[in-house]
C-alpha cells in the first residue's frame, strides 16, 4: 500500500440541514459532529455550517445576488476535499433545508476548470440521516443522486444514520448513548470518505470530452 497518501491532510465541512436555527439542539448537528469527530481520526480537520443560520437564497445560481450567503458557503466546499451532508427527515424526505442545498449546487454543473471538469470532481461526499420513522434508505438515495449528478464522488456505505421506531417522539439527541451500529456506521463512513478522498486528490479524473 502507498502510505504517503494515507497521511495527506483533508479538509471536510459539514452542512446540516436542520430547520431548526441555532442555539436549538438538533438532531441532524449531533451526528453531523460525530461524523466530523470520526473523520478526524483519519486526519481530516474541518467545520460544521447550519445553513439555518445563513440566508442562502432559493435558486439554481452560484450567486443570487445581495445578501445571499450562498457564495461564501459555496467557497469552503470548494476548499475542502469532502463534503457532509446532514438532514432530518420530514414526511418521508430530506428537509426543505437539504434540498435548497442541492439546488444551489445544481449550478456546479455549469462550472468547470480548464479541461472540462465540474469544480467539484475530485471531491468526496457523504450523508447523515436522522428521523423518527422509517426512511432513511430512500432520504440517503435522494441525496446521493443529487450530489452525484453535481459532480461529488461516494464511497461505499457513505452514509450514517440513526431512525427511530414509528409512532413515537425520541429524538438521536436524546438517546442516553449514541447506538453502537450507528456509532459503527459513521466510523466505517469516515474510514472510506477518507479513503477516498485521499486517492481522488493524489489522481485527478480524466479531463472531460
Amino acid at each position: 500500500m502507498d502510505t504517503t497518501t494515507e497521511t495527506t491532510p483533508l479538509r471536510a465541512v459539514a452542512l446540516v440541514c436542520t430547520l431548526s436555527p441555532s442555539p436549538k439542539p438538533s438532531s441532524s448537528q449531533l451526528l453531523a459532529e460525530q461524523t466530523m469527530a470520526a473523520l478526524a481520526d483519519h486526519g481530516v480537520t474541518g467545520k460544521v455550517i447550519r445553513i439555518a443560520d445563513h440566508d442562502v437564497k432559493p435558486g439554481v445560481e452560484v450567486d443570487m445576488g445581495e445578501g445571499d450567503a450562498w457564495p461564501e458557503i459555496r467557497d469552503t466546499i470548494l476548499g475542502c476535499d469532502i463534503l457532509v451532508l446532514s438532514t432530518p427527515i420530514w414526511l418521508g424526505h430530506p428537509s426543505s433545508v437539504a434540498q435548497r442545498v442541492l439546488e444551489r449546487l445544481n449550478a456546479e454543473i455549469g462550472e468547470s476548470d480548464d479541461e472540462g471538469r465540474m469544480l467539484t470532481y475530485g471531491k468526496a461526499a457523504a450523508v447523515c440521516v436522522v428521523g423518527n420513522e422509517d426512511g432513511a434508505h430512500k432520504v440517503s438515495a435522494d441525496l446521493f443522486q443529487g450530489l452525484n449528478d453535481a459532480g461529488f464522488s461516494l464511497a461505499p456505505n457513505a452514509v450514517t444514520y440513526w431512525v427511530g421506531e414509528a409512532m413515537q417522539g425520541t429524538d438521536y439527541q436524546d438517546l442516553d448513548k449514541t447506538p453502537e451500529k450507528t456509532d459503527a456506521t459513521t466510523k466505517t463512513l469516515a474510514a472510506n470518505t477518507a479513503h477516498l478522498a485521499r486517492r481522488l486528490k493524489a489522481a485527478a479524473y480524466p479531463p472531460s470530452s
